[in-house]
């Protein structure tokens, strides 16, 4: 049998909607997302910090949601890849992951994108090496980080450009 401890009720922001949610202390930030609220863009992978696929932001900054507890959230601003489209339509971001073919198996993809998105709010023109020193948290077996890399430099200028994110 499964020993339980008992629960605490929290309110989290998760891309500009407030959940009350009761939440054993133990349960991280990713397990909530995930299990208990059904946010399944941040993804399950290594469970224990090492691959950056868990990344949510956290009052903007990248954070591993795996090693978050989501009592530690109380009061934050957390946002998920779900919180950056509007609607149908895409931030700059993840449309030029599309665009660019970033996207081999897609498992760290929403974690890039926001990683990405994050970079992008405090450095909107990054060299190559800016970029890869940001993802450099996140791992992907698949693409070679070549499209990752234009991909961002790509949402980078369409950003500038005053591309409108409605």
């Amino acid at each position: 049998m499964r020993d339980t401890l008992e629960a605490t009720s929290v309110t989290l922001d998760i891309n500009d909607v407030s959940y009350d949610v009761a939440v054993e202390p133990r349960w991280t930030l990713l397990y909530v997302l995930r299990e208990i609220l059904g946010l399944t863009g941040t993804k399950y992978a290594c469970g224990n910090g090492e691959c950056g696929n868990c990344t949510v932001l956290l009052n903007g900054k990248p954070v591993l949601s795996c090693l978050m507890l989501a009592i530690e959230c109380e009061g934050k601003k957390i946002t998920t890849i779900e919180g950056l489209a509007k609607g149908d339509k895409l931030h700059p971001v993840q449309q030029s992951f599309i665009d660019n073919h970033a996207i081999a198996c897609g498992h760290c993809t929403p974690a890039m994108v926001l990683v990405a998105y994050a970079l992008l709010q405090s450095n909107p023109d990054p060299t190559d090496e800016d970029i890869k020193k940001a993802i450099s948290g996140t791992l992907c077996r698949c693409t070679g980080y070549t499209k990752i890399i234009k991909s961002v430099k790509a949402g980078a200028e369409e950003m500038r450009s005053g591309a409108k994110h409605v």
